[in-house]
């Protein structure tokens, strides 16, 4: 018989946590999670380490922040992914969300 381990990476885990296919959030803050992003300047820096990281000429440190962005990215996208399920909550024949 074949085991299958959960996947425990940080975005496996958020995923459960935030349980995204369940439309749980409210329409108003559904709304405020899409607006979420990386300010410019973080686009920026990251558009340098992804350029440094291709160079293979990354530091310890920028590895580091590399990874960070990408755990940040990660838990922006579960989010996001929840809202839009939210917000596609279908309403019942009384106008009511179910």
């Amino acid at each position: 018989m074949l085991i299958t381990e959960a996947r425990n990476d940080e975005f496996a885990i958020l995923t459960r946590v935030f349980a995204t296919e369940k439309p749980t959030l409210s329409r108003p803050r559904a709304r405020v999670f899409l607006t979420l992003d990386f300010p410019p300047e973080d686009h920026d820096r990251m558009k340098v380490l992804v350029a440094k990281a291709k160079a293979e000429t990354l530091t310890p440190e920028e590895q580091a922040e590399s990874e960070a962005y990408g755990v940040i990215g990660s838990l922006l996208s579960v989010l996001k992914s929840k809202a839009r399920v939210s917000l596609k909550r279908r309403r019942d024949g009384n106008g009511r969300e179910r």
